[in-house]
């Protein structure tokens, strides 16, 4: 865990995160992982919706309190996840039962004001 510098984000700020996704109590893949050098990290929103490429409520209440540069490991409850429904990332090949909890690491590279340069 690091804390990072600057301001948190706020409503309609940008953020640029890596973010790796696990579902909790599994050995299984990653359903989400942009820790990989190769891969492109996640932008978003602040309260956006609707969350893709494995963003969630609970993870957004994370990233909402980080600062640049900071890293998190947290796990998600299942009313924060994907809930009674689960979810099902087709083209990653990668299903998350209903009612899982989701273990997240997250990293802020960047924030500011929706459309600065980050």
């Amino acid at each position: 865990m690091r804390v990072g510098g600057g301001d948190v984000p706020r409503l309609g700020d940008l953020v640029v995160t890596d973010l790796q996704g696990r579902v909790a109590g599994s050995d299984g893949e990653a359903f989400v992982d942009t820790l990989d050098d190769s891969k492109r990290l996640l932008a978003l929103v602040m309260s956006s919706r609707p969350y893709t490429r494995g963003m969630c409520e609970g993870v957004e209440h994370v990233v909402r309190s980080m600062r640049p540069g900071g890293k998190r490991w947290v796990v998600v409850p299942p009313g924060l996840a994907f809930g009674d429904g689960g979810a099902d990332f087709g083209e990653e090949h990668v299903q998350i039962p209903p009612g899982a909890s989701g273990c997240h690491g997250s990293q802020t590279a960047a924030t500011g004001g929706f459309g600065a340069e980050v």
